[in-house]
């Protein structure tokens, strides 16, 4: 699957995802090592390619909190980003700290975990810079730091306006607005709001105005985008399902399996929201509603981020468009 993708395109490609083992860094298994090699050796087809390698994901920072809450955890987490960074031959680190100061599955959380994410950066940025200048790294080839972080009212448990000097960029979450965890269905990564939204309704456009306004630098925002679509089961069935109650949250499916199972087939309908700038689509037998993005909403993200001078696009994630069509779709529409 590693070989199978246009690594051309791509800037660059984030390993998901590594965990803690005490206060370290540290590779789940002999595995995910392997993974990390061939993601290396991609550099072959692609010299200017960087490989980050990401801690956490939803569920997976369950000793975020409770380690880096020392200066001593923080200390030996960044040591051990060096030395795994080092040993690779990778370029740097995500966190994808979901999220400092609130729940989630299995997470540990307190209220000083805004301070002390800085702080981790800090650290972090120390030690990668003095790698860096160990190894003849200059600032246009130095260890990155990224962070990928939410909008909305997950950016009150961090310091915004502090973090973005110790990162290279931010990957803006833009996705996820509506799950299983909502009360209505929605679009999950709306361009802008619906007309039939809620007036608190998340989208990309508000994102990217929440984090300008908190002093983060344009071309330090990374627009997220999703390959994959979420569909939510006995929905309402008023304005096809959109911004209405649903019985069950069903699944999220791939772009592949949209395009062979849902577009345009078994009785689901293809409506667009010229407001939103997003598809969605409709079963008025099943009242089933699918939230998900295409080449032609892909498109116009692309064209808002050129427009605002952000740094580029991200995408959730690689083996969800195994034929490279929507990547070849981003990878146009950025040039």
């Amino acid at each position: 699957m590693i070989d199978s993708f246009e690594v051309e395109k791509l800037t660059h490609l984030i390993f998901c995802f590594c965990h803690l083992k005490g206060n370290r860094l540290s590779v789940n298994n002999a595995r995910d090592s392997a993974t990390i090699q061939k993601m290396v050796a991609l550099k072959s087809r692609n010299p200017q390619l960087k490989i980050i390698l990401s801690l956490g994901g939803w569920g997976g920072c369950q000793t975020c909190s409770p380690v880096f809450t020392t200066k001593e955890g923080r200390k030996e987490f960044a040591k051990s980003v060096r030395d795994l960074n080092n040993y690779f031959g990778t370029d740097g680190i995500d966190l994808d700290w979901e999220y400092p100061g609130l729940p989630g599955p299995g997470i540990v959380h307190r209220d000083d975990d805004k301070r002390n994410f800085t702080l981790l950066l800090h650290t972090l940025r120390e030690r990668l810079d003095a790698l860096g200048a160990k190894r003849n790294r200059r600032m246009g080839d130095h260890y990155l730091i990224t962070a990928a972080l939410a909008d909305s009212e997950f950016v009150g448990h961090i310091e915004l306006d502090r973090i973005h000097q110790y990162l290279d960029w931010i990957d803006l979450m833009t996705y996820d607005f509506h799950n299983s965890l909502t009360p209505a269905t929605g679009h999950h990564s709306a361009l802008a709001v619906s007309a039939t939204s809620q007036e608190h309704e998340r989208s990309v456009e508000r994102a990217v105005a929440q984090f300008l306004a908190a002093g983060v630098p344009a071309p330090k925002l990374i627009v997220g985008v999703p390959f994959y679509g979420r569909a939510f089961a006995d929905v309402r069935a008023e304005n096809h399902g959109l911004d209405q109650p649903y019985g069950h949250y069903d699944s999220d499916y791939p772009w592949p399996r949209l395009k062979a199972d849902f577009i345009g087939r078994n009785g689901f309908e293809r409506h667009w929201d010229d407001k939103a700038k997003v598809p969605y689509l409709w079963n008025s037998r099943t009242r089933t509603f699918v939230s998900y993005d295409d080449p032609e909403s892909l498109a116009l993200k692309a064209g808002y981020v050129k427009a605002h001078k952000l740094g580029g696009m991200m995408y959730w994630e690689q083996s969800q468009d195994p034929a490279g069509e929507l990547l070849e779709v981003l990878s146009r529409s950025l040039r």
